[in-house]
């Protein structure tokens, strides 16, 4: 009986698959399918893929990203910076006069990477992001 619930299962091959489905009898089904044509392991209720952590009420599915987000803050030393109410004011020219030093441009990019995979999660921080990631090839202290 369809409940308005979609029931989210995780199977394990080669790789990770995600099932769902609003009917678990249909998903039983569909596991029980899968298990005859490949070796297969179910971890049951969906909890944490690739490095998202899924939440869940009667209605909604909640994505996270707490630990990861954490790892960014910690790895680049803003773990006990307070935090600003919006990431960055539109339309500011601070960014493209920088003076400052240069920073390694490849640790740059890996952070930009990290915050372009933290976005989806995010939707707020794309603006930043993408002010960001157009001084790839020389950046400077205060990008």
């Amino acid at each position: 009986m369809n409940n308005g619930n979609i029931h989210l299962s995780v199977l394990v091959y080669v790789d990770d698959l995600i099932v769902a489905e609003n009917d678990s009898v249909i998903i039983q089904i569909f596991k029980v399918y899968l298990s005859a044509c490949f070796h297969m392991k179910d971890l049951g209720i969906l909890k944490y893929f690739l490095g998202v952590e899924i939440a869940r009420s009667p209605d909604r599915f909640y994505l996270y990203q707490r630990k990861y987000t954490l790892d960014i803050i910690s790895e680049v030393g803003l773990l006990g910076v307070k935090p600003a109410i919006v990431p960055m004011e539109q339309n500011h020219l601070a960014l493209s006069t920088s003076i400052l030093l240069a920073i390694d441009p490849e640790s740059y990019s890996r952070l930009i990477g990290r915050l372009i995979y933290l976005w989806f999660t995010r939707p707020e921080l794309s603006y930043c992001v993408h002010v960001l990631s157009q001084f790839m090839q020389q950046p400077k202290e205060d990008h």
